[in-house]
């Protein structure tokens, strides 16, 4: 069976950006998970957390994730950070991608997102939020078989790696 490959992590940990290296080397489609729900709800994320909560949030989360990884296409899934926060989000991604964990050192996640407005979950102070969410996710993004930590690498370093780790068939029409 085909799988697509999906990558999980916290946010700023380089997912959007490997994400679309990798689907340009293999010559296949890339979805952004969190810019698939904005297309699809015709509201940002957000808006979407003011409006309706991060419940609800999470619910459509999971209902376009398990949309796109049975829809038979393979493709580079790049998710939200918070998407492993569903014990059915990582049962889906395990059963129907391969799943690749990127990593990075609260250092470098702050560094990174420090400037971005994009993300509710960092209102209120990006320092303590990175670090308090990182607590409260801690061992939730283990599941994945591959871990790749991104601190400090270029791109084709991290991509190096992760050929190291792939096994192409099961990506490749």
């Amino acid at each position: 069976m085909v799988k697509s490959l999906v990558l999980i992590g916290f946010m700023g940990t380089g997912k959007t950006t490997v994400g679309q290296a990798i689907a340009q080397k293999l010559h296949i489609p890339q979805l952004d998970l969190d810019h698939y729900i904005v297309e699809k709800e015709h509201k940002d994320i957000p808006t979407i957390f003011a409006d309706k909560g991060e419940e609800y949030f999470r619910r459509i989360e999971t209902a376009y994730l398990k949309e796109v990884l049975l829809d038979g296409v393979p493709r580079v899934i790049t998710t939200g950070g918070g998407v492993v926060l569903r014990q059915e989000n990582r049962e889906l991604m395990i059963e129907n991608g391969i799943c690749v964990a990127l990593t990075a050192k609260p250092e470098t996640i702050i560094h990174r997102v420090k400037k971005d407005k994009n993300r509710p979950l960092l209102q209120g102070g990006v320092e303590e939020r990175v670090h308090t969410l990182l607590k409260q996710r801690e061992g939730l993004y283990d599941f994945a078989p591959i871990q790749l930590a991104t601190d400090g690498k270029k791109i084709n370093e991290i991509l190096k790696e992760l050929w190291s780790h792939l096994d192409f068939q099961q990506l490749l029409p």
